[in-house]
């Protein structure tokens, strides 16, 4: 399947007519759709992969290895992603990164690949997972974005340093239907699954992004089915599993259910949960998806930093609060600024996690906070930083 040249499949003429369909439901009884369909399935279950890294001399059996999960939101401020990534004294050490929200010919990241431009710019391999197919230019101000899209692809990806073994994806169930709203999308989330071939030794890494707009029992569901799976494939290797797992400790599968669990927020005390439950999901919202976790034999304490959050909003935020209102009605905003004048009008939450099975973290992930390029912050999440180590195994 030629890279570069997703955009003249038999399909894309006709994405603006599918983006006139309201539901999942009703796009597919459409004979047209129905028509293309298996083009659009082999492409959203296709992972692009390419290879760009030299040769790593290894250095012992007990040598540590860097890995960062980062969501860099689509990759709209790539240039200075990629900068960091390169020079940035922590960053710059990763061996593997786990990077969620990444584009691919969309109109709102200049069409770009993102993907295989940070592998190019850092020297890395890359494994890029298509998630959705995207039928509108996206949410909030991204509706605004000049041009047409292209590929009009959004997925996940894993780069190493390291060569790359047995790469694929899986598919993760929806918590929503993706043609309700303003952004329509085909597909689904994804996790891209690759084992890394490192001089210590062998391991498994999944880049793993867990759907926002969803429950905290369907987030469990979709964590339990990327452990059912893993347990599926051979050889059994040490796993890191990282990435962006949206433990908000909100159901947001509807705008109903979000606002009634934000009443329900308020009415416990918005200066006790910003405190106790946003940076500690585990603790009780989302306890379930992480006793899932160590129930299958995953670590994930001594991986994290404990009360460390990873994205942080303000009521000021235009881009967020406009995203947020295409979903919500607008005197939630009030309800909301309200309620965060106890806080300053500033939340923070842990949303980006690593958790690890056959491997021994060195410390917990560090949060790199305050990422900012001409003033602006490079993404909506800090990405989180993790050494650890591997039991010796041959090659």
């Amino acid at each position: 399947m030629d890279p570069f040249a997703i955009n003249e499949t038999a399909f894309h003429p006709f994405l603006k007519e599918f983006s006139r369909f309201e539901t999942i439901k009703s796009l597919e009884r459409s004979p047209l759709y129905r028509n293309v369909q298996p083009d659009i399935q082999r492409v959203l279950g296709h992972v692009w992969q390419g290879e760009f890294a030299q040769a790593v001399e290894p250095r012992g059996p007990e040598d540590p290895i860097c890995a960062v999960a980062w969501n860099i939101e689509r990759g709209i401020r790539g240039d200075a992603i990629a900068r960091l990534l390169r020079d940035h004294p922590l960053l710059k050490e990763a061996g593997v990164l786990l990077i969620s929200e990444l584009d691919w010919g969309m109109a709102r990241t200049q069409n770009r690949f993102i993907a295989r431009e940070l592998a190019i710019v850092l020297g890395m391999n890359y494994a890029f997972a298509p998630c959705y197919l995207a039928l509108t230019k996206g949410a909030g101000v991204e509706k605004n974005a000049a041009g047409e899209n292209a590929e009009s692809l959004h997925g996940n990806a894993l780069l190493s340093r390291f060569p790359m073994h047995r790469v694929h994806s899986l598919a993760l169930p929806n918590g929503k239907d993706k043609m309700r709203g303003a952004e329509k999308r085909i597909g689904s989330q994804r996790a891209v699954i690759a084992d890394i071939e490192h001089p210590s030794g062998m391991f498994r890494a999944v880049s793993l992004h867990l759907d926002a707009h969803s429950s905290q029992h369907h987030r469990y569901l979709q964590m339990r089915r990327v452990l059912d799976h893993l347990r599926t494939l051979e050889p059994q290797l040490p796993t890191l599993v990282g990435g962006d797992w949206n433990t908000t400790t909100h159901n947001a599968s509807r705008a109903l259910y979000s606002i009634l669990g934000y009443c329900r927020r308020v009415l416990m005390g918005v200066r006790h949960v910003v405190a106790n439950h946003y940076p500690y999901p585990d603790r009780r919202f989302e306890r379930r998806l992480f006793r899932e976790l160590e129930r299958s034999g995953y670590e994930y304490r001594q991986f994290n930093m404990p009360g460390e959050c990873t994205l942080h909003y303000n009521v000021e935020d235009i881009a967020a609060n406009l995203n947020m209102g295409e979903w919500v009605p607008q005197w939630c905003f009030w309800f909301i600024n309200w309620a965060l004048e106890r806080t300053g009008g500033e939340c923070s939450m842990k949303l980006d996690w690593f958790a690890g099975s056959g491997i021994r973290a060195l410390q917990p992930a560090s949060v790199i906070s305050g990422l900012q390029e001409g003033g602006g912050r490079v993404s909506d999440h800090d990405p989180i930083v993790l050494s650890f180590s591997l039991p010796y195994l041959s090659l």
